[in-house]
């Protein structure tokens, strides 16, 4: 049986395929829950030729191919996988933690992560993707530390998508079971499928979900989050576009305006916020919108924690990554993920009046984006300013969120979260 010391890391991923969206585009999103001092990194890599005949992942060293495809991730710092990415094809891919009776091997492998990149690297379309995952997982195992601070291993699902067609893929260990996508599909972070379109021998006419481990995978909420992303696409099925996607990654479930994130020890939304206890020890840390058309794709990317707080910035292939200084995980004023935590942070205090000091502005920047950028010429420079005008803006919506006075929330929440300040350096 797997051991997993936390089960912390929650994420939700989801695709809307050209039968389910307004202008006949593949959308995938998903958020990447992970520790709240584990920053995420953006990272844009060129289609590259290798001399070399191996590559290192996270923990081991596998073979390398002759040429791999340009690839723009969203990634936790330390970790050479990715949470999720998009490569110059349009193949798309969000993975999920699951938790499964699988016997956990003795030696590191790959991680979901590493797959997850590789899969991207290496593939054109999305059941190749699911082919080149399936085949490295075969031969090299999924094992090894997780967790950035407290020991995690897991499992994995994905979503892989390209521009006409998606599959989910679920692993148990070594095995694994993929299933096409119909219009829409979702996964969190629990086994979803059941005797599957393709699957290797060691699942073969079982039902994959009877594979799950049940404390965990329950502890996970995971059922809720997937029914909550599953019911809004099929509500909306038709008219799914990206700013539906993007407020589905901002989705705190049906609340009042009153509503905070201190409050509770269980449970956890599409935007996950931690809190105190061995539940809530995961938050939203990246968020991605992927957008791809019959002759373009989109990427829209945080690059920050925390989607609600966050602004999705556009990029694209050909245009790079603004340039941005390496994330690590004590507060580095010289990061853009670590300046937007002074944002996030701030408004935990309060989160109902100050999310509503700059709620609306958000969205209005947001739409200035998607409005400029269908029309973008140089679009190096329109994402390099788009970047500079949320991180421009976000700091005006600090001054605004300071000036709401703080509001009492329980003393376990601010003790959480006053622990990892201090362990951030940001007391």
């Amino acid at each position: 049986m797997t051991q997993q010391a936390h089960n912390g890391y929650m994420c939700d991923t989801f695709v809307s395929l050209p039968d389910a969206t307004r202008d006949g585009s593949v959308i995938l999103g998903k958020n990447s829950d992970r520790e709240p001092n584990e920053a995420h990194e953006l990272l844009a890599v060129p289609a590259t030729d290798h001399e070399s005949s191996q590559v290192r992942t996270t923990y081991i060293e596998i073979d390398q191919i002759p040429h791999t495809n340009a690839v723009i991730l969203s990634k936790p710092y330390w970790i050479w996988g990715a949470e999720m990415g998009v490569n110059e094809h349009g193949v798309s891919i969000g993975n999920e933690a699951v938790f499964t009776k699988a016997k956990r091997e003795s030696t590191p492998g790959l991680l979901g992560m590493d797959l997850l990149r590789l899969g991207l690297e290496r593939a054109s379309t999305a059941e190749e993707a699911v082919d080149v995952i399936t085949g490295l997982l075969a031969k090299h195992g999924q094992h090894g530390q997780a967790g950035h601070t407290h020991k995690l291993l897991y499992d994995n699902s994905f979503i892989v998508a390209d521009r006409s067609e998606a599959w989910i893929l679920e692993t148990v260990g070594r095995d694994w079971a993929a299933d096409r996508v119909h219009s829409t599909g979702s996964i969190s972070n629990g086994l979803t499928l059941g005797r599957a379109e393709r699957t290797s021998p060691g699942l073969a006419g079982v039902a994959v979900t009877d594979r799950s481990d049940f404390l965990y995978t329950r502890f996970s909420d995971s059922a809720a989050r997937q029914c909550r992303t599953s019911d809004a696409l099929h509500a909306d099925r038709g008219n799914l576009d990206v700013p539906a996607a993007m407020r589905l990654l901002r989705d705190h479930g049906p609340v009042e305006p009153d509503w905070t994130p201190a409050k509770g020890v269980t449970g956890q939304t599409v935007c996950a916020h931690a809190g105190f206890g061995p539940i809530r020890v995961a938050q939203s840390t990246g968020s991605m919108v992927s957008h791809v058309t019959a002759d373009d794709i989109t990427v829209w990317l945080t690059g920050t924690s925390a989607p609600c707080t966050s602004v999705f910035k556009p990029v694209w292939f050909g245009a790079g990554l603004p340039e941005q200084p390496r994330p690590g995980k004590h507060f580095d004023p010289a990061t853009m993920w670590w300046r937007h935590e002074l944002l996030h942070r701030a408004t935990l205090r309060n989160y109902p009046e100050r999310m509503a000091a700059y709620g609306k502005l958000r969205d209005d920047l947001e739409a200035d984006f998607r409005q400029g950028a269908q029309t973008a010429q140089d679009r190096a420079e329109y994402s390099k300013r788009c970047f500079e005008a949320a991180e421009a803006a976000e700091r005006e919506w600090l001054d605004a969120a300071r000036d709401v006075p703080a509001a009492s929330v329980p003393t376990l929440y601010r003790r959480a979260w006053q622990k990892w300040d201090d362990l951030a350096g940001l007391s």
